[in-house]
């Protein structure tokens, strides 16, 4: 939705920004994130100020979220406050890591200066998400590229860590996925390459990820896996939310992706394994079963729009008039 589309929509960003920022103090979790996802889905520049201003809350798991939405709207003037999360080492990891893939995600090309800062960082996580941000900044700024990005167009409307690789077969992607001496780029290739096929085949492929050495791949195949919200993923998905000695980024992604399959099992299964997790891990079950338990009420002016990094959505219909 171009900008000068939006400015005819009267939208109310101060009762956004009010929401978002939590700012009567007793604003629930689940309403903050559709306040977020609305944003979102507005890409102006006030939409980056309010979400901006909401990195200031103390919740990780909310601050994850903002910055992965700061990438998703691929305004470069995100790039500033993003590199301020990066730098943070105070910041939860799973944070930084999502502020380095947003910027990933925006593609400008002076965000690799930045990015390579953190190459060697402590956080084995933020490192890698550092070399994936470059490496897709590279491709999708190279004109040698243009051909294969148009022939390799997503059926996915999230802006991903790397483009889908080009090949359909999945024993060749599965054998790319699990290729330890290939460049991390080139395995999340092949992982989004198994997210476009989707079928039952594809998804045991991308379960074998999930006994991958890094934290971060392991993470991003759960990503997927609430992505394509397969029921074929659910076991895979509960071993790890059930593993009490997973990373807890991995866990908090496996939660969320069994919310957004949301069959009787996986929801049941989410909320036996809460009890072990860390609390960024239980905030997203306690939200994911607010908004799984919610329904919107239908109004003339109300629009939903999905967001396929969940099976989120955004109320706008008290925003938008």
């Amino acid at each position: 939705m171009a900008e000068q589309e939006i400015a005819h929509l009267n939208v109310d960003y101060d009762h956004l920004e009010s929401v978002l920022c939590n700012t009567p103090g007793n604003v629930s979790l689940a309403e903050r994130f559709r306040a977020l996802f609305t944003l979102k889905n507005l890409p102006t520049e006030r939409s980056i100020e309010i979400i901006s201003k909401a990195l200031s809350d103390e919740s990780a798991l909310l601050k994850h979220e903002l910055t992965y939405c700061l990438g998703q709207i691929g305004n470069p003037k995100a790039n500033d406050v993003l590199g301020r999360v990066l730098a943070d080492t105070n910041e939860d990891e799973m944070v930084r890591h999502e502020a380095a893939e947003a910027m990933g995600a925006i593609g400008s090309l002076e965000a690799i200066g930045v990015l390579e800062k953190y190459l060697k960082d402590p956080s084995e996580s933020v490192a890698e998400t550092c070399e994936l941000a470059i490496d897709k900044i590279k491709y999708d700024n190279d004109p040698k590229n243009k051909a294969e990005r148009e022939a390799t167009q997503s059926l996915y409307s999230s802006v991903d860590p790397a483009p889908p690789a080009n090949t359909k077969s999945v024993k060749e992607l599965g054998e790319q996925l699990m290729n330890p001496d290939l460049p991390l780029f080139e395995r999340y290739r092949a992982m989004f390459g198994l997210r476009e096929i989707g079928n039952t085949e594809a998804v045991e492929a991308l379960a074998l990820g999930l006994k991958d050495k890094s934290a971060l791949f392991r993470h991003e195949i759960a990503y997927v896996f609430g992505q394509l919200q397969h029921p074929a993923s659910v076991p895979s998905l509960t071993e790890t939310l059930q593993d009490a000695n997973e990373a807890y980024m991995v866990r908090h992604e496996a939660a969320e992706a069994l919310g957004s399959i949301a069959t009787p099992r996986s929801s049941r299964l989410s909320r036996l394994s809460s009890r072990t997790m860390s609390a960024s891990s239980a905030k997203a079950v306690s939200w994911l079963w607010t908004c799984m338990s919610t329904r919107p009420v239908a109004t003339s002016n109300t629009r939903t729009v999905s967001n396929r990094r969940t099976s989120r959505t955004c109320i706008l219909s008290n925003w938008l008039s």
